[in-house]
């Protein structure tokens, strides 16, 4: 039987973090660090760090939509960043580092415009960019599992970590361990 995947794109900050984050929810198949958002034809890591290309850096996230819904990936997304501060997730600054959601159809568009409204209308002043999806630009090798790969990193220890705790804390029941 062949599993149903859907793809969507995160910009929430630097993309070690959500890339982390979004890995261990259950029903992720596969995230891919990469750059999205801009018109730059051929972005590399050292061209979206200076902030030049309009792209942001971004995740695509596989998922299975009969394992976690679109909602759960959204409220998981909204809870791990500061969906209010235009161009800055934490001392990382620029239109690299934007809340952006790109979306691959009608229905990702709808539903992502519907959560942003309601966050809007609950009083939170929400910069979240949602558009299309043009191009997905996969980052450079060795910025993919870069958690996992470099777990004792200064930057691992103090960002990523704190996020992950968290969403273990709150999300418990989306996780890949949680056992049903």
């Amino acid at each position: 039987m062949e599993t149903k995947t859907e793809s969507i794109v995160f910009g929430g900050g630097c993309f070690w973090c959500t890339e982390a984050v979004f890995k261990e929810l259950r029903g992720v198949i596969d995230v891919m660090p990469g750059y999205a958002g801009g018109p730059d034809p051929n972005p590399t890591y050292t061209s979206v760090y200076g902030g030049d290309t309009g792209h942001a850096e971004v995740i695509k996230v596989n998922f299975n939509p009969t394992e976690i819904t679109l909602e759960n990936l959204l409220t998981v997304f909204f809870a791990s960043h500061d969906p209010t501060t235009l161009n800055r997730q934490g001392n990382d600054t620029g239109t690299q580092y934007r809340s952006i959601i790109l979306y691959a159809d009608e229905n990702q568009k709808q539903e992502s415009e519907k959560f942003v409204a309601k966050l809007k209308e609950d009083g939170v002043n929400v910069v979240t960019e949602v558009k299309p999806l043009e191009k997905f630009f996969p980052a450079e090798e060795y910025h993919r599992d870069y958690f996992k790969n470099n777990p004792d990193q200064a930057y691992c220890q103090l960002v990523i970590n704190p996020k992950l705790q968290k969403v273990q804390k709150e999300f418990s029941q989306l996780l890949k361990t949680h056992s049903k």
